[in-house]
């Protein structure tokens, strides 16, 4: 029997099967900014825009095309929230304390709460690993749970549809987010970054990842993810219908390669689009597309042009 996921949609949650929306998602808003509109972002943080009238007019123009590339394409928008920096370690570096890493998180999501459309729109708050997206970190699940409790804890206080956990390349990591998340009520999609064996940074196969922070967490994760990797790099056979959707780089390079890249890799939109067709055929249980390192409206479009099945 095939196993429904869970979406929100207007503060409901609602069964897959109950549900034809396809979510279109960007988690590549950084590199776009940076790269092609010459945007200043220390240590890849973009949460600091909220603080000034500028970076929230940018902001706003960038969560606008997003909203405008799904509704020309048939999708809902999944708005994913500023905050994937937004944790005590991460933000300590750009000056934030705790009671302005309180208020940024929850005017992330009061400003995304703004947002009208007619179509589907979802609010997600965004979380990230406590250390670099690309490595595997090395923390417990316990030290994990008590760790991102404090940002998770204000982000459903402020109202958000779900938690998602973006570029998590830890199994253990990912059990801790699952059980605060758990602790306080609301859904959380699981997002995992996979290197270019199709393994997370830990190691760990991807079936075998979902199949360790499901039994863990008593299947307390509405919905898995992998983002953060290009297509090529997926190895999805054994991963079951727990996997709800794909979150996609641009480029087919390294996440090493990435890192030391000083110019943008945008790969090909069209041909990203349309392997993505084929995956959304081959793999109806999912409901969420999108782009992330690299990605801009391009890449966009051609996903959800190509998501429909």
């Amino acid at each position: 029997m095939m196993a429904a996921t869970v979406f929100i949609q207007g503060g409901k949650a609602v069964r897959d099967q109950d549900n034809d929306t396809r979510w279109l998602s960007w988690t590549g808003m950084e590199t776009h900014m940076i790269f092609n509109l010459g945007v200043d972002l220390p240590g890849f943080a973009s949460f600091p825009l909220l603080d000034t009238d500028q970076g929230r007019a940018l902001l706003r123009k960038l969560y606008g095309d997003q909203i405008a590339v799904a509704q020309e394409t048939g999708c809902g928008a999944c708005l994913e929230s500023v905050t994937w920096m937004a944790n005590a370690d991460r933000a300590a570096a750009l000056g934030y304390d705790a009671k302005g890493l309180k208020r940024v998180n929850r005017d992330a999501i009061g400003f995304l709460k703004e947002f009208e459309a007619e179509i589907p729109l979802r609010v997600s708050a965004q979380i990230g690993p406590r250390g670099d997206g690309y490595e595997a970190g090395s923390m417990t699940a316990e030290a994990a749970q008590a760790y991102h409790a404090r940002q998770i804890e204000v982000l459903a206080e402020s109202g958000c549809d779900m938690i998602s956990a973006f570029t998590i390349g830890s199994v253990d990591e990912a059990i801790g987010m699952v059980r605060a998340a758990t602790a306080v009520g609301v859904p959380i999609t699981m997002a995992l970054t996979v290197e270019t064996d199709g393994r997370l940074p830990d190691g760990t196969e991807l079936n075998e990842a979902i199949m360790r922070i499901d039994a863990a967490t008593t299947e307390g994760v509405t919905g898995y993810l992998v983002n953060c990797a290009h297509p090529d790099h997926l190895a999805l056979e054994t991963a079951g219908t727990r996997l709800s959707g794909l979150v996609v780089n641009a480029s087919r390079l390294s996440h090493a390669e990435l890192d030391e890249a000083e110019a943008l890799d945008d790969g090909n939109p069209d041909e990203l689009g349309q392997q993505m067709g084929a995956l959304a055929r081959k793999y109806p249980q999912m409901r969420v597309f999108g782009g992330c390192c690299g990605t801009d409206m391009r890449h966009l479009r051609a996903i959800g042009r190509s998501v429909h099945i």
